[in-house]
């Protein structure tokens, strides 16, 4: 019963360490998932700055068309100024060319306005395209440290196949067939009895199968209906023992008061 115990045991850490290294193999290309994520969302970003930026310049286009028709035709009027004959035909010239520069000055506003937005624009841009390079580099970075760490869990993996075997080949099959159905169930087949609790399900074990596990016997827990075995090796060791107290030990004497003598 004994090696029976020893190769449960060994059996069902190496069972743990295949699920921890499958769970972080599983997890790895998460990894790279989540640095291509973070790129896109840069090149994102670098995108949107371009589109900005080009929507401004051709905001300043049309502006610098607008105001350029505003010029000419002031230029018209105020050659016209010569030739009025009338304070009515001046006062409408004289209208006209306010209207002319109100423009004029609206729209050299809303230009600068637009070169205000294209210099941060630019900023962004450069930012976000300074970041796309660093996350391209980060990204080949972590494929390269996924591809070595699978490569890594996957000869570990090997490894652990390898030795499970090899135990599994060593255990009663009745046995086996056991561990296997409850390490299905319940994620472990084998569970420690530690100061008369199942460490698998901490409920108390009653004091015969205690008793009996003590023993050496490998049973079934009442409440998780895990393997149950008793590890000598972590009982803790017994007190020293501590020196017997003498009733009055230690007391100081009694001197005999004046009066007495």
């Amino acid at each position: 019963m004994k090696a029976l115990i020893e190769n449960l045991v060994k059996l069902q850490a190496i069972e743990l360490d295949r699920a921890r290294i499958t769970r972080e193999a599983h997890s790895l290309p998460a990894e790279i998932a989540q640095a291509q994520a973070a790129l896109a969302a840069a090149e994102r970003q670098a995108a949107d700055a371009s589109v900005a930026l080009s929507r401004e310049e051709a905001v300043r286009n049309r502006l610098e068309h607008a105001i350029e028709a505003h010029r000419q035709k002031a230029a018209r009027f105020r050659a016209q100024n010569d030739s009025v004959k009338t304070s009515a035909q001046a006062e409408a010239i004289e209208h006209e060319l306010q209207f002319a520069d109100a423009e004029i000055k609206r729209l050299e506003d809303e230009e600068f306005a637009s070169l205000e937005r294209t210099e941060k624009e630019e900023a962004v841009l450069a930012q976000s395209r300074a970041q796309v390079e660093f996350l391209t580099v980060g990204l080949e970075k972590t494929r390269d440290r996924v591809a070595l760490r699978q490569q890594e869990l996957t000869t570990q993996l090997a490894a652990l196949n390898v030795d499970r075997e090899s135990i599994r080949s060593e255990i009663d099959p009745g046995w086996l067939a056991r561990f296997d159905r409850l390490a299905a169930a319940r994620g472990t087949g084998l569970a420690r009895a530690e100061n008369q609790q199942c460490t698998g399900c901490r409920m108390g074990i009653r004091p015969q199968t205690w008793n009996q596990l003590r023993e050496g016997e490998l049973l079934a827990c009442d409440s998780c209906s895990r393997l149950l075995y008793w590890d000598p090796a972590m009982t803790p060791a017994p007190k020293a023992p501590q020196p017997e107290v003498i009733p009055g030990a230690g007391r100081a004497i009694r001197k005999p008061s004046a009066m007495g003598s």
